[in-house]
């Protein structure tokens, strides 16, 4: 008789590219997520919540450069061979809401969404395939009015999570000015070599105006020391794009001043500036100073994607890279003005603009700036001295609940007293309730300050440990108020 072959344990590992969040973590978003939202919605927009599964022809070309089912998105084919997908980003799903209830919602329509997204991309340190996100969109309205208040909102969110002014700058520019650089060196606009150009624009962070100037042209080698080819363009041709790069100056007037040179006749370009002039002074009469929101072409994201003003949020002070190096924060939120994607559903224009904030990204930042707790404090854990008396520990723990103090009964087996303590403290609980036989006669309950008593170890001398000790006897009746008390005091 042959053997049955033995099935294998499945790898208690989650799949590549995601991960587990546990208590802290969780707490930590949950809290953030709130602070975003009160922001969002003190400037009037409604939450929408829209299914995390939508159909491939609804989520439309996926960001990645390909046009397969299952490449850049996790998706299946349902019972009826349709393609369903996770959703990818919260603008999408937006578009095909706008479309299908847009005789229903009001003009514009002003919406918020939170929650994870996934992408089917390699992951990377630190880069997931599953996050998330914090999205605020106007749709119905063409007014730069709406993307002044885009940046005015994420500036006021920024700090109302708690990061302060000086630490963050919002940078704004358009991609209508960038049309006019391409009019101006004279590319038609179906031309391929357009494509080239924005390319090769978008490494401008990478590497510099003389790299991007290299890649226009003849071609640059890297740093590996290949020779990349360059889009082959003339120095003449290439010049407009690099004087849109560098064009930003130490006052906004000659920013502005600087991008009509390099925008020249084109009428598209011209319109660009105006609405970014437009954006700067409707940010100056909101109180908005360049210390907090700028003009900056050197913004160039989302190229094939956005169709008007462009912003994104930079953190700016700095950390300490896996290298031991000093390098700014970063980019943690951005977004722009993109009148072509409902469009796809309805077959008419309809102007719409909305930003974008990474979480995880967010909550990075303020670890590194010590803005962040750590460890959540966990649950006051009322102690087991003899299991005959589950009741009254019950009783004393839904006293504690009822007066709004985080409390449980500590469930496991009560037999070692030891594992108890050692319980409470694997809970970053911040105190223990005991209470023996001895004690219940006498009507009292001691109330042990785990906190405290984790600092008296570390360092107290005897006469301090006797000035303040860290376990205190009290009548039942004054449990709660006794347990507040060290709460406040932990607090503090």
């Amino acid at each position: 008789m042959a053997k049955v072959k033995k099935q294998p344990r499945p790898k208690a590992l989650p799949p590549k590219g995601f991960r587990d969040y546990f208590g802290s973590e969780v707490t930590e978003r949950k809290h953030m997520l709130d602070q975003i939202a009160a922001v969002y919605h003190r400037y009037g927009f409604e939450a929408l919540e829209s299914p995390a599964v939508e159909t491939v022809e609804a989520l439309g070309k996926f960001l990645p450069d390909v046009d397969r089912p299952n490449e850049g998105v996790f998706a299946w084919q349902d019972e009826d061979e349709s393609w369903m997908a996770l959703r990818y980003d919260l603008t999408a799903p937006l578009a095909r809401v706008y479309a299908q209830h847009r005789n229903d919602l009001p003009t514009p329509y002003r919406r918020y969404a939170m929650g994870p997204v996934w992408r089917n991309e390699k992951p990377g340190p630190g880069r997931y395939r599953q996050f998330y996100q914090c999205d605020a969109d106007t749709v119905g309205t063409a007014s730069v009015a709406a993307d002044a208040e885009i940046c005015a909102m994420l500036s006021d969110t920024l700090e109302h999570v708690g990061i302060p002014r000086g630490d963050y700058v919002v940078r704004v520019n358009n991609r209508k000015v960038l049309n006019g650089v391409l009019e101006a060196m004279g590319l038609p606009e179906d031309a391929s070599t357009r494509d080239d150009v924005l390319r090769t624009i978008d490494k401008f962070d990478k590497v510099g105006e003389a790299g991007v100037r290299q890649l226009l042209t003849k071609g640059r080698l890297d740093a590996s020391g290949a020779y990349i080819d360059g889009v082959g363009l003339s120095e003449d041709q290439a010049e407009p794009v690099i004087a849109f790069l560098t064009s930003k100056a130490a006052d906004v007037a000659q920013t502005f001043a600087n991008l009509r040179g390099a925008v020249g006749a084109s009428k598209i370009g011209a319109e660009g500036i105006a609405e970014l002039e437009q954006i700067g002074d409707l940010l100056a009469a909101g109180g908005y100073g360049a210390d907090r929101i700028e003009i900056d072409p050197s913004v160039v994201r989302g190229l094939g994607y956005y169709t008007g003003p462009v912003f994104e949020a930079e953190l700016t002070f700095e950390i300490f890279d896996e290298k031991g190096q000093k390098r700014q924060f970063g980019s943690v939120s951005g977004g722009g003005r993109y009148d072509d994607l409902v469009k796809r559903f309805t077959g008419q224009p309809v102007p719409a603009t909305g930003v974008s904030i990474g979480v995880d990204r967010l909550l990075a930042a303020l670890r590194e700036k010590g803005r962040i707790q750590s460890e959540a404090t966990g649950p006051v854990v009322v102690t087991v001295m003899d299991k005959a008396r589950m009741a009254d520990y019950q009783a004393m723990v839904t006293e504690l609940r009822n007066a709004g103090i985080r409390a449980e009964v500590y469930l496991g087996n009560p037999k070692n007293f030891g594992n108890q303590l050692k319980y409470a403290d694997m809970r970053h609980s911040p105190v223990a309730i005991i209470q023996g036989g001895d004690e219940a006669e006498r009507g009292v309950v001691q109330v042990k300050d785990l906190v405290l008593g984790a600092k008296i170890a570390q360092s107290a001398t005897l006469e301090e440990w006797k000035a303040q000790p860290a376990q205190t006897e009290v009548p039942l009746a004054d449990l709660v108020a006794e347990v507040r008390r060290i709460l406040a005091g932990a607090e503090g």
